[in-house]
């Protein structure tokens, strides 16, 4: 009986075991999943200093590239999907740019190198130059960068500020250094002058060849309210915030940023030895701060100043000519192909009826961190003279 149980146990075993095979020929075999998309290089440098930008968007219908400094141009598409366009060759710098899609700004995905914005991220690529340009990397002894951050009694909010020191800085000898208090634009953050700008690299070249002082240099947050730059781009058109916004930070870097700093560092504590400049709208800021606080700082740098509005004697109201004895250097300068130009040249005329002197610098370029760094090495090289 056993071997009977046992024979019929093995025949259903094989039926079983049948009915599986078949049930498994029978199925259609699955696709194989198709292969990842080949990766993309994008920006592609080429020995000319042109560049190739690449982007995979199949389904797109319009692709441009929106480059600092020149206006977009569109990309075409390959068979595959890709998207792309060679430049003319650059001159050497870092370019920001981002890919219109179908209207929609976006970053380069194939692209590690962004640029930090509060509105609009972007990338950027590098066409390398010599190393005589001053933002380019060179084997000179470099400073380093410390980042802060502290709660803002004045904006009511928690914010950071950068602190570039100079090479062989030593917070426990009793040197001290003069400072540059030097302030990003609208949009950006407190980062935008050392991510973007390479105002840190720019410096530490200048020092090398003995071009400028030894100086620390901080960096601040420049919104003296967030609710300016939550707005976006239309906060302009809001008069009593930009008004209240430029007041804030003023009080936030006088009664917060300076006394911590000038107390963490070893920072001459002599107006003196005290400098403030700054792009766009930390250009707007630094003449608003800097004019009107003769008793603290007696160089002054704006570049391609912008959101003053045009009644200058309600913004600087006691500014006359004896604002000449107490001023080091007032540098103005803004690229003559800016938006910001007449505004700028505005400026200098009124400053010309009280009798205040300032240094007019006009150069070609538009409103471009291309033209600031440029700005930032000539302004950096006369100070503490």
């Amino acid at each position: 009986m056993r071997s009977i149980s046992f024979l019929i146990e093995s025949c259903l075993s094989a039926l079983l075991i049948f009915a599986v095979t078949s049930m498994a020929q029978d199925k259609p075999a699955q696709p194989s999943p198709p292969p990842p998309p080949a990766s993309l290089v994008s920006p592609e440098v080429h020995s000319d200093a042109s560049v190739t930008f690449r982007f995979r968007a199949p389904n797109a219908i319009d692709v441009k590239l929106a480059r600092e400094g020149a206006e977009p141009v569109p990309l075409q598409k390959d068979e595959q999907g890709v998207w792309s366009v060679t430049t003319a060759p650059l001159s050497p710098d870092y370019y920001g740019y981002s890919i219109l899609v179908d209207g929609v700004r976006s970053i380069d995905p194939s692209n590690p190198l962004l640029v930090p914005n509060l509105l609009e991220t972007a990338n950027a690529v590098h066409v390398p130059g010599p190393p005589s340009l001053p933002w380019e990397l060179n084997g000179v002894p470099h400073g380093e960068i410390h980042h802060h951050f502290y709660k803002s009694k004045v904006a009511g909010d928690n914010r950071d500020y950068y602190v570039d020191t100079p090479p062989g800085y030593d917070p426990a000898a009793k040197k001290t250094y003069p400072v540059l208090y030097l302030l990003h634009g609208f949009s950006d953050d407190a980062s935008g002058w050392t991510a973007v700008g390479r105002a840190n690299v720019i410096l530490d070249n200048l020092i090398a060849l003995g071009k400028a002082k030894s100086m620390i240099v901080v960096m601040p947050l420049g919104y003296g309210t967030m609710e300016f730059v939550n707005l976006g781009w239309d906060a302009w058109d809001h008069a009593e915030l930009r008004d209240r916004n430029f007041k804030k930070f003023s009080a936030a870097l006088l009664t917060e940023v300076m006394p911590r700093v000038e107390n963490e560092y070893r920072i001459t504590r002599d107006r003196n030895a005290r400098a403030i400049a700054g792009l766009s709208m930390g250009g707007s800021e630094s003449l608003l701060t800097g004019l009107n606080n003769l008793d603290k700082f007696s160089w002054v740098g704006a570049f391609s100043s912008g959101g003053i509005p045009d009644d200058f004697a309600k913004d600087f109201p006691a500014l006359d000519a004896r604002a000449n004895q107490q001023l080091h250097l007032l540098w103005i300068a803004c690229g003559t192909e800016d938006h910001l130009i007449k505004i700028n040249r505005d400026f200098r005329v009124w400053l010309k009826t009280r009798g205040v002197k300032a240094t007019e610098i006009e150069t070609p370029g538009m409103h471009t961190w291309m033209v600031w760094r440029r700005n930032l090495t000539e302004f950096a090289q006369l100070l503490f003279r």
